[in-house]
């Protein structure tokens, strides 16, 4: 009989709950086995998690007057650091600094490569990369007295000269108001050649007729751009600017213009394609840029025209533009400059634009919509092509013909950051719908709460020039989007070509082989992203490369981001490991069982100094 102590059923009950409790056991601990076999969830390798440790690295002032925010990588208990297994494999190769006359090194536009060829159609300043046996396998140094740049907005108008210590443009545009140089700092006035009084009442005369400040223009492309102060002012309207201008005797035009925290690259108007996506721009303009427009039966117009969208707007300001005021300043007759201005007028209406403006020193031309109402003579159109493929492709004196399906119209910036681009709209990217768009959308707003965990200043002011290394459609871009900072979004060219999504979102990016150097200097982004980089390339040229072009463009004490399967970014924080970055692998948001990791890590602080020496303080 049962008491109250000892009820009748617990007898045949606790055998029973032995049994469960058994077969629980074995069913985690085969699970477990099956996992760390390389068979769960996709994972190639064995993982195993260890004990968290700090990764901070300590902040070095570089200069007693300045503070250096601490770098705050904040990694939580959650997302556990994912290890290395295999310890029969060699220690990470350590990568030494390189000499300091490498401090600057465009890998792409170096001078004494450039100077190897034609000087025809500015063939000598277009990109020119060193083979595989000539790319430096070092760390490229920061100069001594190195400073984390002025936070934005005052990056705008101040630069530090240790950060580039160059002052050839004090003296060569003196009078044009671009830059001086005062006490430990540079200083940007923000006038230009062709707007010395500054570019704020320059870009008000081009509001007059241009619609500026109701959103309908946010994208720009400044050709020939010099230390980029008006895309600099333009950003307090709202517009993104991608200016350009070559490696040339002005000498660190396109630096400074990053170092002040304004989008740049080295670029010029050469014998190939610029490269972005036809119909990019909302506007475009030539401030004295001395671009030979008539010159290659207008070739260099017709560019513009191509990545120019309907209803976009062309400014030229500059020569041959009021040349009855300026032919002699010029050294030119007047029937010359006079003849170089119809020659413009006529190829501006076979491209089917329609002069706007004249008055002074500045010319507008609007791009018509409907290409039905051009009054053409016979022009030459270039061949319609399934895809844009301009990369390294030679430009052509051909007029980019309207699209048979243009699209649709774009809403006015911000609505148009996240409405649904035309192109989308409309089925014309493969692989894409407007679900998947919006899906996206959701899938990038989630993956940054994730990142701004690990990195708590991203968002801020302290990372201000940002790169995306992998866009896809531009989500990470628009999660990030604040007047705080800015992202190059980068379309690889051997990824599926989505950057003219890109630019309906109102967002500017640029298409590039990441087995080659970017087109920027060292030391010009705060903060990288990328997602699937190293999956996409891993057979494509060597990962170290590819890294070591991140470690040059990163400022010191610069992020990394990076997502890819976890093969792969464990090889990637091999090498990394000798590049003398602070790193973590951590698990996906979604769990320990997700294939895919993420890596976070921080450029050590450290410069360069005479003997081929370094130090970090």
């Amino acid at each position: 009989m049962g008491s109250k102590t000892n009820p009748p059923g617990s007898r045949t009950r606790r055998p029973l709950s032995i049994l469960i409790v058994i077969g629980l056991c074995g069913f985690f601990y085969l699970l477990g086995a099956w996992q760390r076999s390389g068979f769960g969830k996709g994972d190639s390798i064995a993982m195993q998690v260890t004990k968290e440790t700090d990764c901070v690295p300590s902040t070095v002032t570089a200069a007693s007057n300045v503070d250096i925010p601490d770098v705050d990588l904040n990694f939580e208990p959650l997302h556990n650091d994912v290890a290395l297994l295999d310890s029969t494999e060699p220690t990470a190769k350590v990568f030494e600094p390189c000499d300091v006359k490498y401090t600057d090194y465009t890998p792409c536009q170096e001078q004494d490569r450039a100077m190897k060829f034609p000087r025809e159609n500015m063939i000598y300043r277009e990109r020119h990369c060193p083979p595989q046996d000539e790319k430096l396998h070092c760390l490229i140094p920061a100069p001594e007295g190195y400073t984390t740049p002025f936070q934005w907005p005052k990056s705008r108008d101040y630069v530090y000269y240790a950060n580039v210590p160059h002052k050839s443009l004090t003296v060569e545009k003196a009078v044009q108001n671009w830059v001086e140089y005062k006490g430990n700092v540079f200083k940007f006035p923000g006038g230009g050649t062709m707007f010395p009084q500054g570019a704020d009442a320059y870009i008000d005369e081009l509001a007059s007729i241009i619609p500026i400040a109701d959103g309908s223009v946010r994208t720009a492309l400044d050709t020939g751009c010099g230390v980029a102060s008006w895309g600099a002012y333009m950003l307090k309207r709202n517009v993104l600017a991608m200016s350009f201008a070559p490696r040339d005797n002005h000498e660190a035009q396109v630096q400074f213009a990053l170092e002040r925290g304004v989008p740049a690259v080295i670029g010029v108007l050469g014998s190939i394609n610029l490269p972005y996506p036809s119909r990019a721009f909302d506007m475009a303009q030539c401030s004295r840029c001395l671009i030979p427009w008539t010159a290659n039966d207008g070739m260099y117009l017709m560019e513009v025209d191509r990545v120019l969208r309907p209803g976009g707007y062309w400014v030229l300001s500059g020569p041959p533009i009021n040349w009855k005021t300026y032919y002699r300043t010029w050294k030119r007759t007047k029937e010359d400059v006079k003849a170089e201005q119809l020659k413009i007028e006529e190829l501006a209406k076979n491209l089917c634009w329609e002069k706007k403006y004249e008055k002074g020193d500045i010319a507008i031309w609007r791009k018509k919509d409907d290409p039905e109402s051009c009054q053409r003579k016979s022009v030459k159109m270039c061949e319609p092509k399934k895809t844009e493929n301009v990369w390294y492709k030679k430009m052509e004196a051909c007029v980019t013909p309207f699209p048979e399906t243009a699209g649709g119209e774009l809403e006015k910036f911000p609505a148009r950051l996240f409405a649904t681009p035309p192109r989308i709209a409309n089925g014309l990217v493969p692989g894409v719908t407007v679900k998947s768009y919006q899906d996206d959308i959701k899938l990038w707003k989630k993956r940054l709460t994730t990142y701004k965990r690990h990195v708590s200043l991203l968002g801020t002011a302290r990372y201000r020039n940002i790169m995306d290394m992998n866009a896809g459609l531009g989500g990470f871009a628009a999660a990030v989007d604040s007047p705080k900072s800015w992202v190059m979004n980068v379309v690889p060219t051997i990824a599926k070509d989505t950057l003219d999504v890109v630019y309906e979102r109102g967002l500017i990016g640029i298409y590039h082989d990441w087995c080659e150097g970017f087109s920027t200097y060292p030391r010009t982004y705060d903060f990288i992203h990328g997602s699937s980089v190293f999956s996409l390339y891993q057979n494509k040229c060597e990962l170290e490369d590819i890294l070591l072009e991140m470690d040059r463009i990163l400022r010191p004490e610069g992020a990394v981001i990076l997502r890819d399967e976890v093969n792969v970014l464990n090889k990637v924080r091999k090498i990394a490991g000798g590049m003398r970055w602070h790193i973590k692998l951590m698990d996906h948001e979604d769990g320990p069982l997700v294939p895919e990791k993420i890596f976070v890590a921080v450029k050590s602080y450290w410069v360069g100094s005479k003997g081929n020496s370094t130090s970090d303080e």
